[in-house]
């Protein structure tokens, strides 16, 4: 870096009345607070270096000032501290440095916020004499007062934006489609409050709407949030987008407009990885405001603050050779040490201290225990590394491609969102019901094909309520025969229970003649492909949940034995009969729980 004028430095003191782990997500959301701040929205371009690492440059227009500069990715410790650096290649500063640090308190705790800037020329050192920490510290006051509200229930948001203002035509368009949402199915009366929210919020939380997350937000189950956000894309308020997530950084570095636009593979250029896609884990559906509505701009807020990657524990940089101790707190679970540069990675289950983190290189491995509540780091290769310390669970608010093609809004709103011809995806775990009606060709002989076909299509409506409000969707009908796919294998068995449980009901509604269905559950690894224009699955899994759904009588639901070990199951089916029984097309016998029928529904029809 170029030599430049000494470092001026300002240091503020905040006192908060919540502890630091309710402060740290809040304060640590550099991309929120920078653009509450006004700070304007930037491009980052990527250099790769000969050795393989990565250099991020940014440019932007800040006043009468044309800044660009080098984002050093920011360092932190969750709930202790963060740093984060920009060097400037042009305007009135060389060197722009900021660091928090948080220290528990009786009352709550402290925030001691340290601002240093170098000059990089005569307007620079103007600046830096006069007004400008002190303008710095009044717009960081106001935000902190903000969040302080935040924390202590006062107001629904860390900041209160300015609502967008819509002109006629676009105020007369967003009355219309609030109208059709609440008129929908999916709307759930949320239409006015999703639209209210696209006016209201900041840019940071529409860039990448989650559902689950503005759920949580809105004190609302997830479901009727998601369906909500899928009806607004159908209606012309949000649009959609599959994401294609690094595992890594787990960062958007790919998005297609539509499913069968997402590739199989996808290049990092952050993490310098190339990774496959994945519908469990990192194909993520994800939304944002119509630009009818209102546009949001491309760009960054701030590239790498803490909490846009909220599973990082600790992002700490270190020179050749140097170790360093930081306190961290690391609860029991699965992490995964590596380095932010390109390189290895080793997994560890952390339950008691945590094991040193050792670098040499592209080497990365888990040594003796640290000390307790700290994390010990140590650099031994001969090039500066960012060692980071990472959860390995996934994205918790991510609406993935497995999850969101089971459930039923999604097929009935996008039967034309298919996979590639001749494209198939790997689904690592998938709950599908088979069901059938017990005696149907007698039923179409003894009262006539109208009435029984008539009876069947009730019958199917009826199911479809039950799979849709366990999250599940119907694939498909078969005659009078249906498939449905659930992401969770206990939301499966308990549609399956519930119709069962429901039948007597459905029966004396109809008035007439009884129905008696026979269910199947099972569940494993399956294929995704695209056959006669839908969404489909395929392989042996699919045909063991039929062939599991034959063995079932009347009123009965019978669930494999591989699914009835599942923890999420287990208790649902423990009343259940084992057995061993022969399928058709498998050689040794299947293990299976048999969940009684109904025999008040069994003497109402015939054999069959």
């Amino acid at each position: 870096m170029k030599s430049h004028s000494p470092m001026k430095s300002h240091t503020i003191v905040w006192e908060f009345d919540q502890p630091p782990d309710v402060i740290w997500p809040l304060f640590a959301d550099t991309g929120r607070i920078n653009e509450a701040a006004g700070l304007p929205k930037h491009r980052i371009r990527e250099v790769e270096q000969a050795d393989g690492t990565v250099r991020f440059f940014a440019e932007a227009k800040a006043g009468p000032f044309t800044l660009a500069w080098e984002e050093i990715p920011v360092e932190w410790v969750t709930d202790r501290w963060f740093r984060h650096e920009r060097r400037f290649s042009r305007g009135p500063l060389a060197v722009l440095i900021a660091t928090a640090e948080f220290e528990p308190t009786p009352g709550g705790c402290r925030c001691i916020y340290r601002m240093e800037a170098a000059p990089a020329n005569l307007i620079g050192r103007l600046l830096l004499a006069t007004r400008f920490f002190d303008d710095a510290g009044k717009n960081f006051d106001r935000l902190v007062d903000d969040l302080r509200q935040f924390a202590a229930g006062a107001s629904k948001r860390p900041f209160l934006t300015k609502r967008v203002v819509l002109d006629q035509a676009r105020a007369l368009r967003l009355e219309r489609i609030v109208a059709e949402i609440n008129a929908s199915p999916n709307g759930h009366g949320l239409g006015t409050r999703l639209a209210d929210y696209v006016l209201d919020a900041q840019e940071m939380d529409l860039i990448r709407m989650r559902p689950r997350r503005l759920a949580r937000e809105w004190g609302e189950e997830d479901l009727p949030v998601i369906e909500l956000c899928l009806e607004a894309v159908r209606d012309g308020l949000l649009e959609s987008r599959w994401d294609l997530l690094c595992p890594r950084c787990r960062g958007a570095k790919l998005s297609a407009s539509s499913l069968d636009q997402v590739p199989e593979t996808a290049h990092c250029d952050s993490c310098n990885i190339t990774y496959d896609r994945d519908f469990s884990r990192n194909v993520e559906l994800s939304f944002q405001p119509a630009p009818a509505v209102r546009p949001v701009q491309d760009g960054e807020f701030c590239l790498f603050g803490p909490m846009s990657m909220p599973h990082v524990i600790l992002q700490v940089a270190l020179d050749p050779g140097e170790s360093r101790t930081v306190p961290a707190d690391l609860a029991p679970g699965a992490y995964r040490y590596r380095t932010l540069e390109t390189g290895g990675q080793c997994d560890v289950a952390i339950d008691g201290p945590a094991p040193r983190v050792i670098v040499n290189g592209a080497v990365v491995q888990a040594g003796e225990p640290s000390a307790p509540g700290t994390v010990t780091l140590e650099n031994q290769g001969a090039a500066r590394r960012t060692l980071v310390v990472e959860s390995r669970a996934w994205v918790a608010d991510a609406l993935t491609a497995h999850e969101v093609t089971t459930l039923q809004a999604f097929r009935d709103l996008f039967s034309n969102a298919v996979l590639h011809p001749g494209d198939q995806v790997s689904i690592a775990q998938i709950a599908l019901m088979f069901t059938d009606l017990k005696g149907s060709t007698a039923l179409y002989e003894r009262i006539g094909d109208a009435s029984a076909y008539h009876l069947v299509r009730e019958h199917f409506a009826y199911l479809g309520r039950i799979v849709r409000g366990h999250r599940g969707a119907i694939v498909k009908t078969i005659g009078d025969s249906v498939m449905a796919a659930f992401a969770e294998p206990a939301d499966a068995v308990r549609a399956a229970l519930d119709v069962q449980q429901g039948t007597e009901a459905f029966n004396r509604d109809q008035g007439g003649e009884a129905i008696s269905i026979k269910i199947g559950v099972h569940a494993g690894a399956s294929i995704a492909v695209t056959l006669n224009d839908r969404l489909d699955y395929f392989g042996s899994m699919v045909n063991l949940a039929a062939r599991v759904q034959g063995l079932a009588a009347g009123g009965e639901v019978v669930v494999s034995g591989q699914l009835a070990q599942d923890p999420s199951v287990a208790p649902l089916v423990a009343e259940g009969r084992r057995e061993r029984a022969r399928v058709r097309g498998i050689a040794e016998p299947v293990e299976v729980v048999r969940l009684p029928g109904d025999p008040v529904v069994e003497e109402k029809t015939n054999g069959g």
